[in-house]
């Protein structure tokens, strides 16, 4: 029986040997393999009458570094729920690592060994590209040694690039603090500008962190006055606003984060009682979905208490569920039976369906009236691409992953689409091109999808006159762009038809030599100057050289800003950025509204059949560019015919550029030894004849594998 009863241990203890330290690694492989050792000799003697179940779990409690809690001890300390955010590559996960270790929810290395990186980065694709992409949320107990009273802090570990912003706005819903992050070496950049105002907007309190002063180029004066400048907080040592100095990688400052959060959050922070006399409201800003769960909330419990058992329903559809369990992530899944007034867990009751998990909705207890609470506003998709399976037979695997997907990552719409070249597949809206890439990698890593991504395109307007722009029509098809020809005849009127594209600021930071490319990169791009700004570096390194974001060579950097049209940059223009600036260059956009611009739809032509995937939608200046590339490209994947394939791009009912695939030819002629000349003439114009008729027979049916249109399209 004891054997029995032993093994769950044995194979804990196993898997735990991986991140403990050496000494325990070897008195655990002792205990499992029966060998002696003087740590569990040591460990067991005064207690020989204890049976080895009990001395194991003792020695694996004794040896473990990760503090272990009682699940009903999550319900009943005081919550402060904070975020921590930040411009792109700035430490906050980092940040997230060292606050786990620091509150034993997490195990430390041995002799000070970083074990734990991008903890909360948990998906294939952010371990890969080193950046967050979904916000986790994670509760910690933190035993205040000054005041001797233990908290619950729930961190949400938060997105920096612009095209998960969405999630930052969802994920700063639930909290009561906000950590800004800024490294000390970069400053301020433009997503902590956005995150900022994010912040303020939701209300929430401000702990400034300067982050990375171990580094030589670090700063942190300067840092201080940029956030006392362009954000008006008072960060100077004193006041209310005081900044925290750390470096996340070797933890010095951390701890000082973490008084300080205790600080701040017990002005805020109210008894949270049992709940029984308060009606219970929670906020859904996330859910998934668990192959073996079903959907997966995650709540922030406003009002009240939910327990386990407990019937709820949804403010939004009404619908009555029952919560079959419900816990805490710390940071694997806790299951606690109960979540009360500050806490932020996951839930999962009987929900049907993947849309029922709907974003922003309120959970509250069935029969029971109650105000809903405010939820988000629906994210607008920045481009659109289609997404077709590799193999048509695998649409409806795809259409399913694709719908499982954008429960977790709700910024995404999708439709069902069908292509004459393609067939059935799905118009996918994103909020950018990293949006996309990351989208296209979660598919292949998480549901084993390889699946074709068309062209990103944007969003357009068509304003017509005495029309106000917010009820213009929005067209995310080309094949909906009204021809070139209606387009002329309306511009022709006076207050004509008007097309409007989307624009954004950009703000491009790179070393002063490579001004020039960077400079006729975004004319190139259609770009219009708005600001330039030299910086003698931000700080200096070693050498006494300025030293500043990504610089280095210690160079004086250049921050450019130009207004560019979103549709420039969504393609190849950070492929360029890149490879023109040897990697050193940064560029971030915002968004800037709509402009009127002169825009024409490009078609192509098969032997006098469109083909509706490669349409486009391209300022007229770039037309005939554009199409020259494209019909070149099709040439090279068209395979020959038995007579001649024309390959035309067309604005309207003009041809712009036009390419021939010549046909397989066979000598005709070979056979023939002397004669007159007109023996030879008549086999070839017997052969030309059949060409023309098989020609006509076949208009149409030129046969372009898969294959070669996904290489088409990589070939972008």
């Amino acid at each position: 029986m004891a054997v029995r009863l032993i093994r769950p241990i044995n194979s804990a203890i196993r898997r735990h040997l991986a991140t403990a330290p050496p000494a325990s690694s070897a008195a655990l492989s002792g205990l499992i393999t029966g060998k002696k050792s003087n740590l569990l000799n040591s460990r067991f003697a005064p207690n020989q009458s204890k049976s080895p179940v009990h001395q194991c779990q003792r020695l694996y409690s004794a040896l473990s570094p990760v503090q272990r809690h009682p699940p009903s001890l999550y319900g009943q300390l005081q919550p402060i729920s904070f975020s921590i955010i930040a411009h792109i590559d700035h430490g906050k996960s980092t940040l997230a690592d060292r606050l786990l270790e620091m509150t034993g929810t997490i195990p430390i290395g041995a002799d000070g060994q970083v074990i734990n990186k991008q903890v909360l980065d948990s998906l294939k694709v952010e371990r890969e590209r080193g950046i967050t992409v979904k916000s986790q949320a994670v509760s910690m107990i933190y035993d205040d040694v000054t005041t001797k009273q233990k908290w619950l802090l729930n961190l949400i570990d938060t997105p920096g690039h612009v095209d998960f912003a969405y999630e930052v706005s969802r994920s700063l819903s639930a909290c009561q603090i906000a950590l800004l992050v800024v490294d000390a070496t970069q400053g301020i950049q433009s997503q902590t500008l956005s995150v900022f105002r994010v912040a303020m907007a939701r209300g929430l309190r401000i702990i400034p962190v300067i982050n990375k002063i171990d580094l030589p180029g670090a700063s942190p004066d300067a840092v201080l006055d940029q956030l006392h400048e362009r954000l008006g907080l008072n960060v100077l040592p004193g006041e209310s606003e005081e900044a925290i100095m750390v470096s996340a990688k070797t933890g010095k400052g951390v701890e000082d984060v973490l008084k300080r959060l205790v600080a701040v959050g017990s002005e805020s922070t109210q008894d949270v009682g049992d709940g029984q006399d308060e009606k219970m409201r929670s906020l859904v800003f996330d859910s998934w979905y668990d192959s073996y769960k079903g959907v997966v909330a995650l709540i922030s419990v406003k009002d009240g208490a939910i327990r386990k058992g407990d019937k709820i329903a949804s403010a939004h559809s009404r619908k009555r569920y029952e919560v079959l369990d419900i816990g805490v992530n710390s940071p694997t899944a806790i299951a606690t039976g109960i979540l009360r007034k500050g806490q932020v867990g996951w839930v999962i009751c009987n929900m049907k369906s993947v849309p029922e998990a709907s974003i922003g909705d309120t959970l509250h207890h069935d029969k029971v009236k109650v105000d809903p609470l405010p939820g988000f506003k629906p994210s607008v998709p920045m481009i659109y691409c289609s997404a077709f399976p590799v193999s048509s037979a695998d649409f409806p695997k795809l259409e399913m992953a694709i719908q499982k997907l954008a429960l977790n990552d709700r910024s995404v719409t999708w439709s069902r689409e069908s292509s004459l070249a393609l067939g059935q597949g799905v118009k996918l809206g994103l909020l950018g091109a990293l949006h996309m890439e990351i989208f296209r990698a979660r598919l292949a890593d998480e549901y084993g999808m390889e699946v074709l991504i068309t062209n990103p395109t944007v969003a357009y307007r068509i304003v017509r006159p005495n029309e106000d722009e917010n009820e213009a029509k929005v067209i995310t098809n080309p094949l909906e762009f009204p021809d070139d020809e209606v387009m002329r005849s309306k511009r022709s009127t006076k207050n004509g038809l008007q097309i409007q594209e989307p624009m954004v600021i950009g703000t491009l930071t790179c070393p002063e030599e490579y001004l020039g490319a960077m400079s006729q990169l975004c004319f190139d791009r259609r770009g219009e100057e708005i600001d330039l700004i030299f910086q003698d570096g931000f700080g200096t390194g070693e050498d006494g050289k300025p030293v500043g974001a990504e610089n280095a060579g210690g160079e004086r950097l250049v921050i450019m800003k130009h207004r560019l049209p979103l549709s420039e940059i969504v393609t190849d223009f950070f492929g360029e950025l890149k490879s023109k600036t040897a990697g050193f260059a940064t560029f971030d956009y915002e968004d800037d509204g709509w402009q009127a611009s002169d825009l024409v739809r490009l078609s192509f032509l098969l032997t006098g059949t469109p083909l509706d995937a490669l349409s486009q939608i391209v300022h007229r200046s770039k037309a005939v560019d554009v199409a020259k590339v494209w019909t070149q490209k099709l040439k090279d994947i068209v395979p020959r015919q038995q007579y001649e394939v024309n390959i035309q791009a067309m604005v309207g009912g003009r041809v712009v550029s036009s390419e021939k695939k010549t046909a397989y030819r066979k000598d005709v002629t070979a056979g023939l030894y002397g004669g007159h000349y007109e023996r030879k003439l008549k086999h070839l114009n017997k052969q030309k004849e059949g060409k023309k008729r098989l020609r006509a027979m076949s208009v149409g049916r030129v046969q372009i594998p898969q294959e070669n249109f996904m290489k088409l399209f990589e070939a972008k």
